[in-house]
């Protein structure tokens, strides 16, 4: 990776870990946020799957609005969006107004991670894509790890609406330096327009790949969200060790994501479909080790790291899949994949507080996002038998009287 590179590289990682504290940090706060507006805490979620939401349909728009800019002014806009929306949300009087300014905050999201990752894999050579990705995208684990605990401190301290001051100086320190290390001249297509927005959703294998993902992030989101509540009601954890936890949580989702870069490099398919298995069997232990402290701080050592350690991968096999299908369109096909994933979030933190509310109760949301996990495996699975025969039938084209066909 040429060192020149490396400053846009990690001042994309400040935005990416701004982004992520203010998407997970939400998750700390919900119980000041639920008191301070008197609504339960279920209610007080609509502050996560609402951010989430805006990610999944707002992000694919906004990147087809903005598709003429150049792919640096176009991060530089996001970015003062992001900034300004968090601080709106910090002087929140009402829900709603607060719920709007999440929205808002979430329009950046898509775009940023989306084009970022086409940047980042447009500096390498091919095998240091996923790699070079994972610096991007390790913004989010450095966030789950130092953002989220420092936020939910804060929050418990100072008061929910500091969380969002502290995001947006942290968004601020992002947009000056990408100011001055990203490159005027990137090299990649700009965002399309809606109607090639729709053209990338009618290739079959992006959409299993969009799925992937959708069924990931949705299988941790229907524990993670409820995670300081789990902690607290059936763990035992006091506010400290709640935060504690949330850290120890965070550091190891630092170590999959780079991790799962290295791998990902490698053997791909397989690499995702061994973590996405892994993924979905410690969230079924974690059903049974949730009411102990100790068995607790070991299975979510391990989960934390496969929260991100698919990440990396997930987002480069999206690049190669639409670079195969759909050459005139990574760019977007990277935006919907950020999408669906959000949308996997906000389902997944829906369906978690439906569970908690339901008679299976908490205890139950860790087997009930293993389920959505593995479904997110299957999908694998299927898309890696479709990469073999598409392979068998190239090899077969390369003989006389035979003619290539890939589906799309």
């Amino acid at each position: 990776m040429s060192t020149s590179r490396l400053p846009a590289l990690l001042s994309m990682m400040i935005g990416g870990f701004a982004i992520g504290t203010t998407e997970y940090a939400s998750v700390g706060v919900l119980p000041q946020i639920a008191d301070d507006f008197g609504i339960s805490l279920t209610r007080a979620g609509l502050v996560v799957s609402g951010y989430a939401l805006g990610v999944s349909f707002g992000s694919p728009i906004l990147a087809a609005l903005t598709g003429r800019l150049s792919r640096k002014t176009l991060m530089l806009a996001v970015m003062a969006l992001f900034i300004a929306a968090n601080a709106a949300a910090a002087l929140s009087t009402s829900y709603s107004f607060l719920i709007a300014m999440r929205v808002l905050s979430a329009l950046p999201h898509g775009i940023f991670f989306g084009v970022g990752a086409a940047i980042a894999a447009s500096f390498v050579s091919d095998d240091r894509r996923a790699s070079a990705v994972a610096i991007v995208f390790s913004g989010l684990t450095i966030a789950v790890a130092a953002g989220v605990p420092i936020a939910t401190v804060i929050g418990q301290r100072l008061g929910w609406p500091m969380a969002y001051w502290f995001v947006a100086a942290i968004g601020l320190a992002s947009l000056i330096t990408m100011a001055a290390t990203l490159p005027r001249d990137i090299d990649i297509a700009p965002a399309g327009s809606l109607v090639e927005q729709i053209r990338v959703l009618g290739s079959g294998r992006l959409l299993i790949a969009f799925g992937m993902n959708f069924c990931a992030w949705g299988g941790t989101f229907v524990t993670f969200a409820y995670l300081p509540a789990i902690l607290t009601d059936i763990t035992g954890f006091g506010p400290n060790g709640v935060a504690w936890m949330l850290s120890l949580y965070g550091m190891s989702v630092i170590v999959g994501n780079f991790l799962g870069g290295r791998v990902s490099d490698k053997k791909l398919v397989p690499a995702l479909a061994a973590m996405l298995g892994a993924q979905a069997a410690v969230l079924l232990i974690f059903t049974f080790t949730a009411p102990s402290a100790i068995g607790s701080i070991l299975t979510l050592g391990v989960l934390g790291a496969l929260m991100f350690c698919n990440v990396p991968g997930l987002a480069l096999y999206v690049v190669q899949l639409a670079t195969r299908y759909r050459p005139a369109n990574v760019d977007i096909a990277s935006t919907i994949n950020v999408s669906a994933a959000n949308a996997g979030i906000a389902l997944g933190a829906i369906l978690g507080g439906l569970v908690a509310e339901s008679r299976l109760g908490l205890g139950a949301t860790p087997w009930v996002g293993a389920i959505m996990v593995s479904g997110g495996l299957l999908l694998t699975l299927w898309s890696g038998w479709l990469d073999t025969r598409q392979e068998r039938q190239n090899i077969a084209a390369m003989e006389p009287g035979q003619t290539n066909k890939q589906p799309g």
